[in-house]
C-alpha cells in the first residue's frame, strides 16, 4: 500500500472540516426560513437582507459541499453502466472522469471566475436589491474556492485510489 502525502490527508481535513461548517449552515438555513416565514406572515413584515441570507447559504451549501460529496463518494454515477462494470474498469472510468472531466473542469472555473471576483472585490460589491446584503464579493469567492477544493479532491483521489477497489 502506497503511503499517503500529507497534502492528501489535509484536502480531506479541510472537506471534513467544510462538510460539518456547511451542516451546520443547513440548519442555520431552515431556522432563518422559519423566521422569515413567521415574520412575513405573522408580522407582515419583510426583510429582504435575510432573504438574500438564505438564498446566499444555498448557494455555498451547494457549491461548496462539491468536494465533501467526491471525498465520501456520494457524487452521482450513471450507475446503470457503472454498477455492471468490474472493479478495474471502474477504477479506470474514475481515473478518466477525473483527469478529462473534473480537473479541466475545476481549472476553467477558477481561470474564469478569479478577473470577476477580482473585480468584485475593488469594488466591494454589496446586493443590487434595496436592504440587500453587503458582502456579494464574498459569496462570488465561494466559487473559485470552491472549484479549487473539488479539483484537489479529485487529485487527492487519483493519489489515493491509484489501484484500490472502489468498493472499499
Amino acid at each position: 500500500m502506497l503511503i499517503e502525502p500529507r497534502w492528501v490527508k489535509f484536502v480531506d481535513t479541510v472537506n471534513r472540516g467544510v462538510r460539518r461548517l456547511l451542516a451546520a449552515l443547513l440548519f442555520g438555513m431552515a431556522c432563518m426560513t422559519v423566521f422569515i416565514v413567521v415574520l412575513r406572515y405573522g408580522f407582515s413584515f419583510a426583510h429582504v437582507g435575510l432573504q438574500e441570507a438564505v438564498t446566499w447559504a444555498y448557494a455555498c451549501l451547494v457549491i461548496l459541499g462539491a468536494g465533501a460529496a467526491l471525498l465520501d463518494r456520494d457524487h452521482v454515477r450513471v450507475d446503470l453502466f457503472y454498477g455492471r462494470c468490474t472493479s478495474a474498469t471502474r477504477r479506470r472510468i474514475d481515473r478518466a472522469g477525473i483527469l478529462l472531466l473534473l480537473l479541466p473542469l475545476c481549472a476553467v472555473a477558477v481561470w474564469t471566475s478569479l478577473p470577476w471576483v477580482v473585480q468584485s472585490w475593488k469594488q466591494l460589491e454589496g446586493s443590487r436589491e434595496a436592504g440587500g446584503l453587503p458582502g456579494l464579493f464574498l459569496l462570488k469567492t465561494v466559487i473559485p474556492v470552491a472549484a479549487l477544493l473539488l479539483g484537489l479532491q479529485g487529485l487527492a483521489d487519483l493519489i489515493r485510489r491509484p489501484g484500490a477497489d472502489v468498493d472499499a
